[in-house]
């Protein structure tokens, strides 16, 4: 599966902006679609997932209530809806795939996009 990302860029503190990432490809196999964040000089973090169907989906504590998560299964896109981003939110965005059941561990996903950088200012 390949995953390529878009929909980054600088906003101000309480802005939004929308994450999207399409997918090309064996696409059967990328059951779990998730979002990660890495800031300069932290680790990579979960920020949120969704199943196939979209039925199910989790987040971090600390997005629960501003962000999204969506899947157009049709067009093999998933979306991030990103609401009242504060500064802590600023960092590269990647998008992830995998199979079976979902992880928070970006070590179990076997397909990734290239980054978005989000920046929230102040």
């Amino acid at each position: 599966v390949q995953l390529q990302a878009s929909g980054g860029g600088l906003v101000q503190a309480g802005d939004s902006l929308r994450l999207s990432c399409a997918a090309s490809g064996r696409t059967v196999t990328a059951n779990i679609r998730s979002w990660f964040r890495q800031a300069p000089g932290k680790d990579r973090e979960f920020v949120a997932g969704i199943n196939r169907n979209g039925g199910d989906t989790s987040y971090r504590d600390s997005v629960k209530g501003r962000f999204t998560i969506s899947r157009d299964t049709a067009n093999n896109t998933v979306y991030l809806q990103m609401d009242s981003l504060n500064p802590e939110d600023t960092a590269k965005y990647y998008c992830a795939a995998k199979s079976g059941s979902a992880s928070w561990s970006w070590k179990t996903y076997y397909s990734w996009g290239q980054g978005t950088l989000v920046t929230v200012s102040s």
